[in-house]
């Protein structure tokens, strides 16, 4: 990755956080969100116009970077959900700025959702980019297609990967080593994988994954679910299912 390039993208996911979260961030004050949305308007036009030159594609620029800016409250509120379910969900978590500050879980869950608004203004790279610096930052791996509902926690983190087509819906939890992944690529005469084939699991709501669980394909996971860890699931499992290892034995 260019280094200027991943310079300025970190500072445009910082302002973001920044502005997203202003009561752990910052002072709150209207004269800083003014001028914080000052150069985010400026730093990030200028990323996404150099993202759409890379890309050999056209694109508006300005167009793009404010409607992204205008949909910042509506993204600040799903975001306080996710906070507050990752808040709820961990009794070692002793205030909200904690979690904020300290949890990966929020840290990437913020990036995904700042790439997702971009990915789906049709911006190339920058998307990737932004998942990419907080692959790095976590461990923790979200593709910027994957579509995924309010109130979503990840617990601890480290490892967690959440395909390209993946979709999840409010209230999923996962914990550390969870993979959402595909079982395998369809190729072309060529002999190359096929783009755009929906190869992800899908997790209704109120599903829960616990560590080290890998399910693969597009299978559904139904709502009110729970998988087991240490469990490999290639086919669809029902609502409120408990899907679990098989009790071992001591002799």
């Amino acid at each position: 990755m260019n280094a200027s390039l991943d310079k300025r993208v970190q500072t445009i996911v910082n302002r973001c956080r920044a502005l997203l979260f202003p009561d752990v961030f910052a002072d709150g004050g209207g004269q800083w969100t003014a001028e914080c949305l000052k150069c985010l308007r400026q730093e990030l036009s200028e990323v996404v116009s150099l993202c759409f030159r890379s890309a050999d594609r056209m694109g508006d620029a300005d167009a793009v970077t404010s409607a992204f800016l205008d949909a910042l409250p509506s993204l600040r509120k799903t975001l306080d959900k996710d906070v507050l379910a990752t808040y709820n969900g961990d009794p070692a978590a002793e205030s909200i700025a904690e979690v904020i500050l300290c949890y990966p879980g929020i840290r990437a869950i913020c990036s995904y959702r700042v790439a997702h608004l971009l990915f789906l203004a049709g911006v190339p790279v920058l998307p990737r980019l932004i998942t990419e610096i907080a692959h790095s930052e976590t461990g923790i791996d979200i593709h910027p297609a994957a579509a995924i509902g309010a109130s979503f926690a990840i617990d601890h983190g480290t490892g967690v990967v959440i395909g390209e087509t993946a979709i999840l819906g409010d209230n999923v939890k996962l914990y550390q080593g969870v993979t959402l992944g595909a079982k395998s690529f369809p190729l072309d005469e060529q002999g190359n994988p096929v783009k755009g084939v929906l190869r992800h699991p899908v997790l209704e709501d109120n599903v829960i994954v616990y560590s080290n669980a890998t399910i693969l394909g597009r299978v559904t996971i139904g709502h009110d679910a729970v998988i087991g860890g240490n469990i490999w699931v290639t086919e669809d499992v029902p609502a409120f299912a408990r899907v679990v290892q098989s009790p071992k034995k001591y002799f």
